[in-house]
């Protein structure tokens, strides 16, 4: 073993001992100078010959000289700080009965940390060909070279082993077991000659997606296990092998990364129904079963041959061929994220298309009321205030479950529920033209759903009516409340959201009146083209957004129609009120001549409250807050980094734009329509915020809106973005 040592300082008479005892001669005169040099400079820095102000101007030149140095240096991760502050990963224990050391947790990435790795440091932008060339290029300059320990995991069993080399090239590395052996097994028994049996049939090579580093607390194995965890996410769950086969003319982290891996976070999520989630997974089976039949049968026919036999394989491949695009294009679609929402859409359309059960025969009347239990009191209250006034044909059925009491009735009849905590695990659908009224204070009369499900409460009714009840959702994905069709008419009603909120698809009506909407992770409110709402005297906060309005008309409807009065919407995440619109690839501005707005803060205002954004030139990545250290340190990389300028507002209205332009260049028109991010995409914000409980924001520049009706006293506070934004796609 070669042992080096560096030295640092050592006095000239020490020097000339050493070189006495035996250094070679030629080596003399030089070891003498370093070391007199060091000696003397050592000398220096401790005499005080400069004050500290001129020993502090030289250190920062030295760091200077040395962050040039970095900016130059081409090395991978030499350039990596020496100085760790330990690992920033988690712990992945084994279990109880297990013989192997802890990993590495790499698995719970969220989405921008794998968005803005493949797209800056591992794929850039390259083609479809070019894949496995970028990552091996990236992994040469992340992964340790060597002599780290890492558990190889296979079908049937898990071993200890020590990398020795990588083969980027090949995506793999040379490994060895060390001694004595340490594995689990399932199904079979492992002993060191037969893995090293196994070790030498594949030349000590092993693949890269099956290692997992072994968990170390300094932190310098970090990258090396972040490498890994994005290199086994990106083929398990984004690259297809027939993407070998695709044209090399677009960009294949445009066209195909990025919607994968937002579906897949879509499903991770729960935003995406469970029949389109099966379908999607279906399709991908069969695409594969197809792809693998058309290979096979394309390599059993000669180039050159014209045999009858090779001419009906001819044939047979081309029909496979035909069902492979067909495959191929349904999944496209529904990884485009706006063609898979209109699948979504449609499919619940048709989902939702309840038969009524119309009027009760021979025009009888019934009134349905729901109880869990009551007191005498409660029992006089409700015959006295809401049952006695009824005329005497009148029937009453109990019940003890919402859901069994909806289902029962017919139209133009009322469901009565009494005080009480009611949980449900089926969606509540109103085909009919019916009330449902909760007999007391909405905080009194609680719906609770607790099973997954496309939606919470869906109507389809005529008229239907909703009162004094308070719903509360988990895990739905369509929204707590959807209108689909006819009208929706809501009074004192609470909706605690965890998912999404209340949406109003094409042409149906909802009048919203005193209710209070909270906790919605996407909009609290999505009004879709053609749809009518009446909003008066509600609170929508502590959503993603308040509400968003899809302003264009489309092929179905017309443009929506919004009435706003007295409405308080604060303490959302983004926007207050968010308007869709379709882009025409130029930049939103106010017009030149209106005044200008004296809420403008100054610019010393802005940046005391965050206001200011920047415009970014690349493609829109959300700004996701990330648990885990995921930037890499890399030199030479083929994505430039996103170039980031601040600029302030010059406009004379109160909006400034944001305009973030699509990363894919060189897409033409006919480009593959599964591309969701080959646009453009602006929003438009306003540079000043409210403190107080008014309106932020005069009404005519909603009213300036044709799909505004009527705009009157409402109040925004608090809404991260803005009270009010457009949002061109």
């Amino acid at each position: 073993m070669s042992v080096f040592l560096v030295v640092e300082d050592v006095d000239p008479a020490v020097a000339e001992e050493l070189l006495a005892e035996g250094a070679p001669a030629a080596e003399a005169p030089l070891l003498l100078n370093i070391s007199r040099d060091l000696f003397q400079n050592g000398n220096k820095s401790m005499e005080g010959g400069g004050d500290a102000e001129d020993n502090d101007e030289g250190e920062e030149d030295d760091d200077d000289d040395d962050e040039d140095d970095d900016g130059d240096d081409d090395s991978g991760t030499d350039n990596l700080s020496s100085e760790r502050s330990g690992t920033k990963l988690q712990r992945c224990q084994q279990g109880e009965t297990s013989n192997l050391p802890d990993t590495f947790q790499t698995s719970n990435l969220l989405f921008y940390e794998r968005f803005k790795t493949y797209q800056d440091y591992m794929l850039g932008d390259c083609k479809p060909s070019e894949v496995k060339p970028f990552i091996a290029d990236f992994l040469g300059k992340v992964l340790e070279p060597s002599d780290w320990f890492a558990v190889w995991r296979t079908d049937v069993f898990d071993v200890l082993v020590e990398v020795r080399d990588l083969d980027v090239a090949d995506l793999k590395a040379c490994v060895t077991v060390p001694l004595p052996l340490r594995c689990d097994t399932r199904g079979c028994d492992l002993t060191v000659e037969i893995m090293t049996a196994l070790l030498e049939a594949t030349r000590n090579k092993v693949s890269l997606r099956e290692l997992y580093v072994l968990y170390d607390e300094s932190g310098d194995f970090d990258q090396t296990a972040l490498a890994l965890e994005h290199l086994r996410f990106f083929y398990r769950y984004i690259w297809r092998q027939w993407d070998d086969d695709e044209d090399d003319d677009f960009d294949y982290f445009v066209r195909r990364v990025e919607p994968r891996l937002r579906l897949h976070y879509d499903i991770l999520e729960n935003r995406v129904s469970a029949d389109l989630v099966e379908e999607y997974v279906s399709l991908l089976k069969n695409c594969a079963q197809c792809f693998r039949e058309f290979c096979d049968l394309r390599n059993s026919v000669g180039p050159d041959s014209d045999s009858e036999l090779d001419n009906v394989s001819m044939v047979e491949a081309l029909k496979l061929y035909d069902q492979l695009e067909m495959f191929k294009r349904k999944l496209h679609i529904i990884e485009n994220p706006l063609l898979r929402h209109v699948l979504t859409c449609k499919g619940n359309s048709r989902q939702q298309c309840v038969q009524s059960r119309g009027p009760r025969q021979a025009g009888a009347v019934v009134v349905h009321v729901v109880m869990g239990s009551c007191d005498a009191l409660q029992l006089e209250s409700l015959l006295s205030v809401r049952l006695k006034p009824m005329c005497s044909s009148t029937k009453i059925q109990f019940y003890t479950d919402p859901v069994s009491a909806v289902e029962s009735c017919h139209e133009g009849e009322a469901v009565i529920i009494l005080p009480g905590i009611y949980t449900v695990s089926s969606s509540i659908v109103i085909a009919d033209s019916i009330s449902i009224e909760g007999f007391g204070d909405p905080d009194e009369v609680v719906i609770e759903k607790t099973s997954k499900g496309d939606s919470f409460v869906k109507t389809t009714g005529n008229e239907v009516r909703l009162s004094n009840i308070k719903f509360i959702q988990h895990d739905a994905i369509e929204g707590i409340l959807c209108v689909y069709q006819g009208t929706l008419n809501m009074d004192n009603c609470v909706l605690q959201c965890e998912t999404t909120g209340v949406i109003v698809w094409n042409s149906a009506r909802l009048t919203m009146n005193e209710c209070d909407l909270y906790g919605s992770k996407g909009a609290g409110l999505e009004i879709y083209p053609g749809s009518v709402c009446s909003l008066v005297g509600n609170s929508i906060h502590h959503c993603k957004d308040g509400i968003l309005i899809k302003d264009y008309a489309s092929e179905l409807a017309g443009m929506p129609s919004v009435t706003m009065e007295k409405n308080s919407i604060y303490n959302n995440e983004g926007y207050g009120v968010i308007l869709v619109k379709p882009g025409d690839g130029e930049e939103s501005s106010a017009p030149a001549d209106k005044p200008a707005d004296p809420a403008v803060q100054t610019p010393v205002d802005q940046q005391q409250e965050g206001v200011a954004e920047p415009q970014i030139s690349s493609s829109a990545v959300p700004q996701v807050a990330s648990s885990t250290s995921s930037s890499w340190t890399l030199s030479g990389s083929s994505s430039a980094v996103s170039q980031v300028s601040y600029s302030s507002a010059t406009s004379s209205s109160s909006l400034a734009a944001f305009q973030v332009g699509s990363a894919e260049a060189g897409a033409g028109a006919e480009a593959d329509p599964a591309s969701s991010t080959g646009r453009k995409w602006h929003f438009s914000r306003p540079l000043s915020r409210t403190r107080e409980a008014t309106c932020s924001r005069p009404a005519e520049d909603l009213m300036e809106h044709p799909i505004f009706v009527s705009v009157k006293e409402n109040q925004f506070k608090r809404n991260g973005k803005g009270d009010f934004g457009t949002f061109f796609y």
